[in-house]
């Protein structure tokens, strides 16, 4: 712990002299401290806002999801503000992984519904890439005070913090990818809501899970990134209690890459 050397015992000297000065660093470290602890994460009411506007459910290819107004996202002057803020956000005040997590996750939706926007109409969004350069790592837009792709916010970021519930709640604009959550996420309710959300992702037939013929399918996700999950089985089982138990377990479900919107 630093020391104040030379500083009287009381503070009888008030604000003279050298009595004053030591009380007077004294109260600016008292103030500068407690300020590191106070960074917050940017405020979602915007992004709230825009989802209520522009988010609705839909049934399409025999698949019940949440669909995207693209169109009125990208005439709606607040995804433009969103996007801003995103773009600029100083991430180094994020004060703990709950904020770089929702952040993060909030900025890797944006930025894959921003990517529609400005491709308006897409049929989907891998169409923006190719074999040799896919979407994933091709410039998406600036978040955090930098230029990045979906592939390093994905990987490079949301990845190395540990948690595998993120891939039921990031999404890439296809009708096959987890539904976009109706609300933001904070760093207040993140652990029920990445909850919430991998319980939804795998009640969903279609995308999710599917038991069938004494088999259970799951989408294709868990085998792209099985190692995020660790053994499938118990993560599977802990937010689908009902899984039979020593059924097979196949992560072969059907991918549409149609967009989730129009």
């Amino acid at each position: 712990m630093m020391r104040w050397r030379g500083c009287p015992a009381t503070g009888r000297q008030g604000g003279r002299g050298r009595g004053g000065l030591c009380w007077g660093l004294l109260l600016l470290a008292g103030l500068i401290v407690p300020a590191v602890g106070l960074a917050e994460e940017p405020d979602w009411s915007g992004y709230a806002g825009l989802l209520q506007r522009h988010l609705t459910r839909n049934t399409v290819q025999g698949i019940e999801l949440a669909w995207v107004d693209y169109a009125g996202l990208g005439g709606d002057p607040g995804f433009k503000a969103l996007g801003q803020r995103l773009a600029d956000f100083p991430v180094a005040q994020l004060a703990d992984r709950r904020e770089q997590l929702a952040f993060h996750i909030n900025g890797y939706n944006v930025l894959a519904m921003g990517l529609v926007v400005d491709n308006h109409p897409l049929r989907s969004l891998k169409d923006l890439g190719n074999w040799l350069r896919p979407v994933w790592k091709r410039p998406a837009g600036r978040l955090g005070g930098r230029e990045v792709t979906l592939h390093e916010v994905e990987h490079d970021i949301l990845r190395r913090l540990g948690e595998p519930r993120i891939h039921a709640a990031i999404v890439c604009a296809s009708l096959s990818c987890p539904d976009l959550r109706a609300e933001p996420f904070t760093a207040a309710r993140l652990e029920e809501q990445l909850e919430d959300q991998m319980r939804r992702f795998l009640a969903n037939p279609a995308k999710g899970l599917r038991m069938e013929n004494g088999q259970v399918r799951v989408s294709r996700i868990f085998d792209w990134f099985a190692e995020d999950f660790g053994p499938l089985e118990p993560f599977l089982r802990r937010h689908r209690p009902d899984l039979p138990p020593g059924a097979p377990i196949a992560a072969d479900l059907p991918y549409l890459w149609e967009l989730n919107g129009n």
